[in-house]
């Protein structure tokens, strides 16, 4: 990914222990307005209708939505092959994923159900529930990370999956809503804000959003449709390399982020 910003702390896809983070001074501070440069472009299944992503052990694990068609997948990244594909129950709405463990942690939207999966066959191993909507979900070593729609993210216990406190994200003095795919990036939540093409960098001690990544240009190279949002991000801590696609998008992005004032696509 290749750019200065808070420095790091964790690694998305393993569990340790949680960042001691000297940035409450965020709070309030003006979001800075980050460009791109795109690295490499690999093919994504242009039927998924992407929920949640994230990077482990050399491939891609995404979910994907709507009633019917709500998968869990692990994906050839270069390829953008489906390797290994499960349904979610019938009935229900798919939507964010994260790692634990050998485990995956699965959310639906207005269900109020979770489920459990084994990280290597992508069998189902268990339940659980939660109020209101699941969105996204990521994880920092020390909790579960999930956003419900709100300007509110949820911090759980991993082992339960019970709430230990919620954290209010804020840009400019005014709550952020629309929080939607998370993921763990060097210390901060990266956040897709939904019917947006921006990316929010948030400190997970204040809240703050300090900064915005403007992926317009790739929405307008793939949003032939009003459901073709930015949605999708993971990275891979080992290669420094940060991925982002959208819904029923036919390509996945490696991208750079640019800090203002430098040239950016």
């Amino acid at each position: 990914m290749r750019i200065a910003g808070i420095a790091f702390l964790l690694a998305a896809c393993q569990a340790a222990p949680a960042p001691q983070s000297s940035t409450a001074s965020t709070l309030g501070a003006e979001p800075v307005n980050y460009g791109y440069t795109v690295a490499a472009t690999y093919p994504h299944d242009r039927r998924a209708f992407t929920q949640g992503l994230f990077f482990l052990d050399g491939h891609l694990f995404e979910s994907t939505g709507h009633v019917g068609q709500s998968t869990i997948r692990r994906v050839n990244v270069e390829d953008g092959r489906v390797v290994q594909s499960v349904p979610i129950p019938p009935g229900m709405f798919g939507e964010g994923i994260v790692n634990w463990g050998d485990q995956i942690i699965s959310i639906t939207w207005q269900d109020g159900i979770g489920f459990r999966w084994d990280r290597e066959s992508l069998r189902q191993t268990g339940t659980w529930r939660y109020p209101g909507e699941g969105w996204g979900l990521t994880q920092n070593g020390t909790d579960i990370i999930m956003s419900d729609g709100t300007a509110e993210l949820r911090f759980l216990d991993p082992e339960t999956l019970r709430e230990r406190r919620r954290l209010t994200v804020m840009a400019n003095g005014q709550p952020v809503t629309q929080l939607n795919e998370l993921e763990w990036v060097n210390g901060e939540i990266f956040a897709n804000v939904w019917m947006t093409p921006r990316i929010a960098r948030i400190d997970p001690q204040s809240g703050n959003v300090t900064g915005w990544i403007d992926l317009s240009g790739l929405v307008r190279d793939n949003g032939d449709n009003q459901d073709a949002v930015l949605n999708g991000i993971a990275y891979d801590q080992q290669r420094d390399r940060l991925f982002v696609t959208g819904k029923y998008w036919p390509r996945l992005y490696e991208i750079d982020l640019v800090q203002p004032g430098q040239p950016a696509r």
